[in-house]
């Protein structure tokens, strides 16, 4: 099968041998999968989680068809459409665990459409529903709003039932689309009073939840943005991994500052993830509630390529690779 992998010159296209299912695991052919910013710190030769370094497969989700299953799978056979969280999905085939993975609605949803779907609807509802303890009525703020998961961000928060939700972006014409996917406030983080505008936008009390996927410098800013007894749960750092803290800002407002990631989690850890988003949320995402733009596609091999305008910062929702 032909796989991208990283090679001592970058990323490559390798014929590699076709996986065999675990006991526990599905085997997809995969037809389409999505990028993640993850990917380019793999691409760059970093470390992420147990992937890394020369000879590591590229990708985190995909969409496709099963084509076998392991001895103690009970929930898919073999034809069923699927999308799922996998770790080297920018691939022909890919195993994942069962539980990982969820059959694609019966609602006319492309299988590009499908590999956008399981990294955004897992991270964010974890972020939001379990790490934030969102609760109706309340106010949300998406931290990079523009990318495929926050755009998903920001739509789970009206279907949570948001009074408010805000998302940054920096680029102009991405903040006027942000809208389209349940934005009632557009900031832009350049702008150093934007914590202004949203305690304006909320009556001076703050917001009450904030994912952030920027992090660095913003940290201190997402401080003063926030409610008394605000939550801020730390996704990403596409602004940097370091920054300085004001810990009395901090202990002022008695903010819950909460970290997450998949990097550190159990196979069990990351099966509990699957299973309360599709619990609380697949009954929306078979209705057609909950969307995400495809920026652009590319085939499998022109993955150069489509990493490349990820990493320019390019694109509006997600990027697809088709096989």
């Amino acid at each position: 099968m032909r796989a991208a992998v990283l090679g001592e010159n970058g990323v490559e296209i390798r014929d590699l041998p076709k996986p065999a299912p675990k006991p526990s695991e599905i085997l997809i052919r995969v037809r389409a999968t999505s990028l993640n910013r993850a990917d380019l710190s793999v691409a760059s030769g970093h470390q992420h989680g147990r992937v890394g370094g020369v000879g590591a497969r590229l990708g985190l989700e995909c969409a496709g068809e099963v084509e076998a299953v392991g001895s103690a799978v009970k929930g898919f056979k073999s034809g069923d459409r699927v999308m799922a969280a996998a770790a080297g999905g920018y691939a022909e085939y890919v195993a994942t665990d069962e539980h990982r993975a969820t059959r694609i609605p019966a609602n006319n949803m492309t299988y590009e459409q499908a590999a956008c779907f399981p990294v955004a609807l897992q991270t964010m509802h974890n972020a939001i529903v379990t790490a934030g303890r969102f609760k109706a009525g309340e106010t949300l703020l998406i931290q990079g709003a523009s990318s495929g998961v926050g755009l998903m961000g920001m739509q789970i928060g009206k279907l949570k039932g948001a009074s408010l939700v805000i998302g940054t972006s920096t680029h102009a014409g991405r903040r006027a689309r942000l809208k389209e996917y349940g934005c009632d406030l557009a900031i832009d983080t350049t702008d150093p009073t934007w914590p202004e505008q949203v305690k304006k936008a909320t009556g001076d009390k703050g917001v009450n939840l904030i994912v952030d996927m920027v992090s660095g410098k913003t940290v201190n800013q997402n401080f003063e943005a926030a409610a008394l007894l605000g939550r801020i749960v730390n996704v990403g750092r596409l602004g940097g991994q370091k920054g300085e803290i004001n810990f009395d800002l901090h202990a002022l407002k008695r903010l819950d500052y909460i970290g997450v990631t998949n990097r550190t989690r159990t196979q069990d850890e990351l099966n509990e993830v699957t299973r309360l988003m599709r619990e609380d949320l697949w009954p929306a995402v078979e209705a057609g509630k909950l969307s995400l733009p495809i920026d652009k596609s590319f085939p499998l091999d022109q993955v150069a390529d489509a990493l490349s305008m990820m990493k320019a910062n390019q694109h509006f929702g997600k990027i697809v690779l088709t096989m």
